[in-house]
């Protein structure tokens, strides 16, 4: 299956952005494109999403992409910010989508695609989020903790970037620590990604502005204006954020927000921990959003 997917750039107001695609024109069109995005994290890139997307690369046309600043796309020394990446996602579902698309990501970036489901409800046909958060969601500052006032020190913030982030022991630490239930799940393909993308050329420009808490924003202050239909996927294990913030962000909305489900033993990246559980529950939610009017 692998063998239909093509990588390929996009130009776009923050860079050069890759991706890969099925390119799949003659799909039945009520089939909505699909467009996988990353989470934010030290070494995020599409590889968060690769044991997922792949089994819908047969049925929908697809799209699964490194935000600017990781993975593979272009690392510009730039201003990192919230309406940066809002409008940036809503520039690819222009230039690449020719009718409403299912965005499906995760954690921080589920915050961006929110906003701009609210502001442009009519260029999507449904998300799928994991784990999703603004990291200052219920008036939670974020950019008053330790961490994010490291990152704010100048010079001090690259050394932490270095010496804290973009190594093999502090991925396979924070894997272990935060981001997986289990660390036998963690396989070292896992961390020699994560870590190649974490010391790529100018990968400390965003990853810096995510922990200094440039991006922070409070979800519950616009959930309850989304109109789009919204499935909500939470790692019993997840610890940033906890499912007890989810919950309470689910039941801002519950006219569109069509599920919230839990999966036992997993930490907030299960289409990393465990791919074929999202898959099936992603089947799911296709197959209700297929059947809506």
């Amino acid at each position: 299956m692998f063998d239909c997917l093509r990588s390929l750039t996009l130009t776009t107001a923050m860079g050069e952005v890759a991706y890969v695609t099925n390119d799949l024109r003659d799909s039945d069109p009520a089939r909505p494109p699909l467009f996988f995005w990353h989470g934010f994290g030290g070494g995020s890139s599409r590889y968060e999403w690769s044991a997922v997307y792949p089994a819908f690369a047969a049925e929908y046309p697809l799209f699964a992409l490194d935000l600017p600043g990781w993975g593979a796309s272009e690392h510009r020394d730039q201003s990192y910010t919230v309406a940066g990446y809002v409008a940036h996602l809503l520039q690819c579902l222009d230039q690449l989508a020719q009718q409403p698309a299912v965005v499906i990501t995760s954690s921080l970036t589920a915050a961006f695609v929110l906003q701009g489901a609210i502001a442009h409800p009519q260029r999507f046909r449904g998300l799928i989020l994991t784990c999703p958060t603004g990291l200052s969601d219920f008036g939670q500052d974020y950019r008053q903790t330790p961490l994010a006032q490291i990152a704010r020190q100048p010079y001090v913030d690259i050394a932490f970037y270095r010496l804290g982030v973009a190594n093999a022991l502090s991925v396979q630490s924070f894997m272990a620590n935060q981001q997986f239930a289990r660390s036998s799940r963690i396989s070292p393909e896992m961390v020699a990604t994560y870590t190649a993308v974490a010391q790529s050329a100018g990968a400390e420009f965003a990853a810096l502005a995510f922990v200094r808490g440039d991006l922070c924003c409070d979800l519950s202050r616009f959930l309850p204006h989304l109109t789009v239909p919204t499935y909500i996927v939470w790692g019993e294990q997840a610890k940033l954020p906890p499912m007890a913030v989810g919950q309470r962000l689910a039941q801002l909305n519950p006219e569109a927000i069509r599920a919230f489900d839990v999966i036992p033993e997993v930490g907030f990246t299960p289409q990393l921990e465990c791919p074929a559980v999202m898959i099936g529950l992603m089947d799911r939610y296709l197959g209700e959003l297929l059947a809506s009017p």
